[in-house]
């Protein structure tokens, strides 16, 4: 047991400065979704959110913050990170390659097609890239690792040292996102 304190204490000193960036760099966020939406939208998924992923949107707000074109709100009108899961998935379902697995909820669109998401089912909240133009005829081509987890992947947005940088080139310690290793057996489940 003494071992999940910190952890606890960490994620809220995490989200304490989420917020914190949130409301310093957004001219007007969007209130924070209800934890009955959070549950309609796990239902609706059929699959939980990480726990931190649920604490950003309970806590900081229903999207609107986060690196360059900000997170997808969870749900409301338009676009929302469930509707462009259901979306995804219906269209990869159709698609003679397959390309989006079960459980990965796309939630912040880079533009171009492309997405960060959220691997739902790893322990961790791996966060993915999906960079459709690296698709040819095999749907796993197009999947990247961004980060190990979703709380690395805040922490690269906080200290400002993402590969989406306008100057991340001009640094050597900038990670590239890399080759999702499972994206092939996860997309066939």
């Amino acid at each position: 047991m003494p071992d999940k304190i910190p952890n606890v204490i960490a994620i809220e000193d995490l989200i304490s400065r989420v917020a914190a960036k949130a409301k310093a760099t957004s001219t007007a966020l969007p209130p924070a979704a209800t934890a009955e939406d959070v549950a309609e939208a796990e239902a609706a998924l059929g699959f939980a959110l990480p726990s931190l992923l649920a604490s950003l949107y309970r806590e900081v707000a229903n999207g609107g913050f986060g690196p360059d074109y900000q997170l997808l709100p969870l749900v409301g009108a338009g676009r929302t990170a469930l509707s462009e899961y259901r979306s995804e998935r219906s269209a990869s379902a159709e698609d003679e390659t397959p390309y989006w697995p079960a459980g990965v909820l796309p939630i912040l669109d880079w533009g171009c097609a492309m997405y960060a998401a959220v691997d739902c089912l790893s322990e961790t909240a791996t966060v993915l890239l999906f960079e459709p133009n690296a698709m040819t005829d095999d749907g796993a081509a197009a999947w990247f690792v961004d980060a190990g987890s979703l709380a690395e992947w805040l922490e690269t947005w906080l200290a400002g040292t993402g590969w989406y940088r306008e100057d991340a080139d001009e640094y050597e310690d900038v990670a590239e996102p890399t080759p999702w290793e499972t994206a092939a057996s996860r997309i066939a489940e």
